[in-house]
């Protein structure tokens, strides 16, 4: 392990920097005796020796400075007081190393000086104990300080770092929805048990109600207005008309139920509990209105598109189920569209069956209006522009629905194209439109597009050097084809005549009467006796009447050769010849 030679201490106060004296190695770093020794200032005193202390000049540079490490960035003062203090290094093999506390600050400070070797308290023991001593024994280190000082000066901005981190983002709500959906569904729950319990017990004494009040808000209200149906006069008969929508006929037809009705009577203290639990199933169900429409209001003003484009509902549990509007914006559409449906994917998965075609999406109202062969297309349209309305809501400077609106036209649009065939409108078209329907923010999303010619020319240098990429490798492929095919000229021919393979071989000058020297060691064997010729290996060189002889040869061999090729096509012309003619040729005496 390399010796370090500074250490930069990161106090509450200010940068602290030490120059290391002794120290222990990796091994002896673990030691009891060490360990001790850093504990006791008299003795960790003589190991480092303080070179220089740059204190904040007040809490609010203190906080800047702590975020700068916190996000691994070497500030502006860190640089100046390592610049100062030490020594100048150059080359890449480097004989300084600074021990730092934060591995990304370390990483950092070797960006800014890449002469320094850097090693932090998770890759050196010895850094570690130092520090911790330094820590220790700060206050007594440091100069100018008092007891306590420190430790003040680090709960303080401890305090400040904490509360700028769990700051309230006035721009982003997504937690509110986050709690408001899930209330709703809390609350939908406990109001739909209550209106189920309330109608069974009230039905036992007025079953007939229940004809003229679908509605649970409607039936709890009617409750409360009844009571006792013994009681029920023509009094009431205003009171349960305004309740039903100033319908005078139902309200008398209520009246008349109640005269005749086969429910039976119920005790005073039972209309009592009825009448408490419909005032408050009635107070449950508008606390329940009330959160809706919070959870609207906070949608608007959050994520504006994606709520023109799939409804409160909808979009609200997507942004549930991702965790934040930022975490949705960052799924891709095909992850978007099976949202919610994970158990059905692994499962498919595992059992190598269909994977589902939609999750929370599938309540939304295009999917429901899609036939059922079309319903994964729809899917695949609604979850391409959700996607794209949750990033645009996300990084919008003024809330607006004017994209939800125009993806929701998209998609009505879609669903009437796989109904009817009439074309959709395109894309690009529709965001122009939108972009020119919105005014000085048409103008500012133009005048940020000033580098698109640029990115054209980019692309037409990409396209040349493509192209001249191309004609290389053509001039390369050709060269290759031509190597190829004079490699195949030199390749063995066959004769037709005889099938013996015969070789093209370059002449060389100096060789005239090469081309009748047979190869080394080959005998030539024919109907001429057992008369053999060889060539000795390493005998190149023959003599003149060696050479006669083998001309004379090669030509009996040319002229046999031709004389058996002249019978073959004799045979085959002429006719076959009789007995007499068989002898006359056997008896042909052979040259």
């Amino acid at each position: 392990m390399a010796h370090v030679d500074y250490v930069l201490f990161e106090a509450a106060l200010g940068y602290a920097l030490f120059n290391v004296v002794h120290q222990a190695d990796a091994v002896g770093a673990k030691l009891k005796e060490v360990q001790t020794a850093v504990n006791e200032l008299p003795k960790f005193s003589k190991m480092v020796n303080l070179v220089n202390f740059t204190p904040f000049s007040g809490h609010v540079e203190a906080l800047e400075n702590v975020n700068l490490i916190s996000e691994g960035i070497v500030s502006d003062q860190l640089k100046s007081v390592l610049e100062l203090n030490l020594p100048q290094t150059s080359g890449k093999k480097s004989k300084i190393t600074l021990g730092v506390a934060e591995k990304n600050l370390g990483s950092a400070i070797k960006t800014q000086f890449p002469g320094l070797s850097i090693e932090t308290i998770e890759t050196s023991v010895v850094v570690a104990e130092l520090i911790r001593g330094i820590r220790l024994h700060a206050e007594k280190l440091l100069k100018g300080l008092q007891t306590g000082d420190l430790s003040k000066a680090s709960l303080g901005l401890a305090h400040a770092y904490s509360r700028a981190k769990v700051k309230f983002n006035v721009t982003r709500n997504d937690n509110h929805i986050i709690q408001a959906i899930a209330t709703v569904d809390f609350q939908d729950k406990g109001v739909n048990g209550f209106f189920m319990r309330l109608r069974e017990w009230y039905g036992s004494h007025f079953p007939e109600l229940q004809r003229f009040a679908s509605d649970n808000y409607t039936y709890a209200q009617l409750v409360g207005v009844i009571g006792n149906k013994k009681t029920l006069t023509d009094e009431k008969l205003h009171d349960i008309a305004a309740i039903l929508g100033e319908d005078g006929e139902k309200a008398q037809a209520i009246i008349d139920a109640a005269k005749v009705s086969m429910g039976y009577d119920l005790a005073g203290t039972d209309f009592e509990i009825i009448d408490q639990l419909s005032r408050l199933v009635l107070k449950q169900a508008d606390n329940r209105r009330n959160t809706s429409t919070y959870l609207d209001e906070k949608l608007d003003q959050v994520a504006p598109n994606l709520k023109a484009l799939l409804g409160s509902s909808v979009a609200a549990r997507l942004i549930s189920h991702a965790g934040s509007l930022t975490s949705l914006a960052k799924l891709p559409s095909s992850t978007l569209q099976i949202l919610g449906a994970e158990k059905a994917l692994f499962r498919a998965l595992k059992t190598k069956g269909n994977t589902p075609k939609f999750g929370l999406l599938f309540h939304a109202g295009a999917i429901a209006k899609a036939s059922k062969q079309n319903k994964g297309r729809m899917s695949r349209c609604v979850a391409n522009k959700a996607s794209m309305a949750s990033r645009i809501d996300v990084f919008s400077a003024e809330p607006s629905t004017r994209f939800g609106d125009a993806f929701k036209q998209q998609v009505d649009e879609r669903l009437e194209f796989y109904a009817t065939g009439k074309r959709p409108t395109k894309n690009s078209d529709v965001i122009k439109s939108v972009m020119e329907s919105l005014g000085d923010a048409g103008e500012t999303f133009d005048e940020d597009m000033i580098d698109a010619p640029d990115a054209a020319a980019s692309k037409k240098d990409k396209k040349d050097k493509k192209d001249k990429k191309k004609d290389k490798k053509d001039k390369k492929e050709k060269k290759e084809k031509k190597r190829k095919h004079e490699e195949d000229e030199d390749v063995p021919m066959t004769n037709a005549a005889d099938g013996e393979k015969k070789k093209k071989k370059k002449k060389s000058k100096g060789s005239k009467d090469e081309w009748a020297q047979p190869e080394v060691g080959v005998e030539i064997m024919g109907k001429y006796g057992d008369g053999a010729l060889a060539c000795d290996k390493g005998d190149n060189k023959m003599s003149d009447e060696k050479l006669g002889k083998k001309k004379k040869l090669s030509a009996m061999l040319a002229n046999e050769r031709s004389t058996d090729l002249d019978q073959d096509s004799e045979e085959h012309s002429e006719p076959k010849p009789t007995k007499e003619r068989s002898n006359e040729v056997q008896q042909k005496p052979v040259v």
